[in-house]
């Protein structure tokens, strides 16, 4: 049997201005999704649907971000010390 697990960011003690500047999400307008099923009826086209789960962890950082050691998961020597991030973190 095959345990999986996922480890969350306490995004939601983030303060704005001070943790970030600003958060969007960067998803097609619905006039251009409507726009784009007429010319496929129009054109006889075939349209698929597709949903990368994890397209927003593939992001590239563009600042520093630094998380708490998780809870179980601690260096018992380096207890004081944090994470820095690499790639997006689920939460943030």
């Amino acid at each position: 049997q095959k345990h999986k697990a996922r480890l969350v960011a306490k995004g939601y003690a983030q303060k704005p201005g001070i943790d970030y500047n600003e958060t969007f999400a960067l998803v097609a307008r619905l006039d251009t999704i409507r726009t784009l099923i007429a010319l496929a009826a129009q054109k006889g086209w075939k349209l698929f649907q597709l949903d990368v789960k994890s397209a927003f962890l593939n992001g590239v950082l563009e600042e520093e971000v630094y998380t708490e050691q998780p809870e179980g998961f601690e260096v018992k020597t380096a207890s004081h010390k944090v994470y820095k991030l690499k790639k997006a973190l689920y939460g943030l």
